[in-house]
This record gives C-alpha cells, sequence and structure tokens, in this order.
C-alpha cells in the first residue's frame, strides 16, 4: 500500500451462484479524493461497493483499508468508515436529532449531532420526525447518519438516485465539503453530468471488471481528439446532403451524419472544418441557421468503453 493510498483493492471476485457478479476489480483510493464508480445497472458496483464495506466476503482478491483487512481488523475499519444507510434503516418516529444520537451512540468516538445537522444543512428541521421528510431530506440525513462516527472514509451509493436537480445539487455541495474536511468519499452514481463534476478519478465498471480509471479531463481528452460540429440548414435536406458530400472530401472530417436538414460533422479540426465548409455554403448560397461545437463528455467515454448508450 503506498503511503497516499487509503484503500487497496486487489483482484476481487464474487459470484452468487451461476452469477458472476464482480470478475476482477482492482483499484485503489488515495486519501482525501472523490473517488466514483461507475457502470451500466448489473455491472457490479454495488457488490464491489458492499465487499468494501464488510457486508459482503469476496469469492477471491484483497481489501485494505488504511492498511488493515477485514479479517483481521474488523472492529477497528468500522471505526474509520461511513456507509449511507438505506431509507429503511432510519427510525421513522424518530426525529433527525434522535435518529442521529441512536447512531453516534454505536461508536466510540462521534461528531455532535449539532455539527452533522450544520454540515448537511437540516438544522431547521432537527425536531421534525424522519417520515415527515422530502426525499432530498432523507438523502441528506442519511448522509449525515454515515458522517456521524466521524470517519476517514465515507460510502455513497447512488445518493441522488430519484432526486430532482436542486435536491440533487444540495447533495453535490455536501460532498464537496467532505473534501474539503480531507475526508475521503466513494461514490457510485447512475449520473454523468454528477462524476464528471465531483470526481477526482473515475472507475467505469462493466461486466464486473474495471474497463478505464482515470480523471474525468483525462478520460475525455484520451477517448478522442475529436469535436463534434452540427449545423442546421434553412434551405432544408438538399441542401445539408450536398454538403455533407462536400465535408467528406475534407482532410479534417472524420465522419460525417444527416438527419433531415440537420448535418453532424465529427473533426479532428473543428474551426479549419467550418473554414472549408462555410466556404462551400457561401458559394452556393446556402443558409445555415445554426452552429455548433459539442465537447466531449463523460457520457460519451462511457458509450465508448462500454458499447452501452447511458440511462440517467
Amino acid at each position: 500500500m503506498n503511503d497516499l493510498s487509503i484503500l487497496e483493492v486487489k483482484g476481487l471476485r464474487k459470484a452468487f451462484g451461476a452469477v458472476r457478479a464482480v470478475e476482477e476489480i482492482s483499484f485503489s483510493v488515495e486519501q482525501g479524493e472523490i473517488f466514483t464508480i461507475i457502470g451500466p445497472n448489473g455491472a457490479g458496483k454495488t457488490t464491489t461497493l458492499e465487499m468494501i464495506e464488510g457486508m459482503q466476503i469476496p469469492d477471491s482478491g484483497t481489501i485494505e483499508v488504511a492498511g488493515m483487512t477485514w479479517d483481521k481488523d474488523a472492529e477497528r475499519i468500522k471505526t474509520i468508515i461511513g456507509v449511507q444507510p438505506q431509507s429503511s434503516a432510519m427510525f421513522e418516529l424518530l426525529t433527525l436529532e434522535e435518529n442521529l444520537a441512536l447512531f453516534a451512540s454505536f461508536y466510540p468516538h462521534s461528531k455532535s449531532t449539532a455539527e452533522v445537522l450544520e454540515m448537511i444543512n437540516l438544522t431547521e428541521h432537527r425536531r421534525k420526525n424522519v417520515k415527515s421528510l422530502s426525499g432530498g431530506q432523507r438523502q441528506r440525513l442519511a448522509i449525515g447518519l454515515a458522517m456521524i462516527s466521524d470517519p476517514q472514509i465515507i460510502f455513497l451509493d447512488e445518493p441522488t438516485t430519484g432526486l430532482d436537480p436542486q435536491a440533487r445539487r444540495n447533495i453535490w455541495d455536501i460532498v464537496l465539503k467532505l473534501k474539503e474536511l480531507g475526508k475521503t468519499t466513494i461514490l457510485t452514481t447512475h449520473y454523468m453530468e454528477e462524476a464528471e463534476k465531483l470526481s477526482d478519478r473515475v472507475c467505469i465498471v462493466d461486466q464486473g471488471r474495471v474497463v478505464t480509471l482515470d480523471t474525468p479531463a483525462r478520460l475525455i481528452d484520451r477517448l478522442t481528439e475529436e469535436r463534434e460540429v452540427r449545423l442546421f440548414f434553412q434551405d432544408g435536406e438538399a441542401a445539408a446532403q450536398d454538403t455533407e458530400q462536400a465535408a467528406r472530401q475534407d482532410a479534417t472530417v472524420v465522419r460525417t451524419l444527416l438527419e433531415g436538414s440537420a448535418l453532424k460533422l465529427w473533426s479532428i479540426r473543428p474551426e479549419e472544418t467550418l473554414y472549408g465548409v462555410f466556404g462551400f455554403t457561401k458559394e452556393k448560397g446556402y443558409k445555415v441557421e445554426q452552429v455548433s461545437i459539442r465537447e466531449m463528455s463523460l457520457e460519451d467515454v462511457f458509450i465508448a468503453f462500454t458499447g452501452k448508450e447511458w440511462r440517467d
């Protein structure tokens, strides 16, 4: 384990009967980073997390948490990790304060409930029963319960699924606050934008294996130098078709796609491509009403590595 790693996972495998949930997963997580695991449904994300959290025993492979292993140091590991509980683990008829105090009583050391309530921005709701909370507030409380023991590593399994955009951003703020406090956060998510905005590094898992792992920016850069150029023609389909034929002769254009009066070009040098395209449309008298150059995103990386369309 290197000095910066707080978690080291090597060669994890797990099968349930004939189903091989995790085939071969290895990665290390550095102290203080937001490390995100993404993958299609059934890729093995939750099983991987459950093995790291000590809830499932791997068929093979090793897990080291801050230099400790589950077989030798289970009690010590439990004091340094925080796991966001499922909604069903909360006590509906107790208040937020009471839930936090109860969870705090399970640990030898804990943060004050007031400090945690402040951090998850629920201080004014502290005397409300859990059953009266909205979906977003419940998720914030779940993160608060994971934080109550003041852990070094916090595991958040899809903390924003099913939330509206505002509630989702509230959770993003908490994750970024955890980073400021020097905590290590291991996150799984269904939302590409979330992974791109929050993560120091992203690990894409498919069919129980790590297919790629890097910073969001490097993954996007490594994917391709191409950019997508979109043009919409006022003069309709014929003009778009004619321009597509001309663009195909351009050495900077890698591929093209025609969709009615819209033309998409993938170019290695988009400005140069547009210079050529506008020369052609001007000569022909075609009117282009919209032009855009789209940067590649983490979603493009995901599709390139897994061959699967992403579905939120």
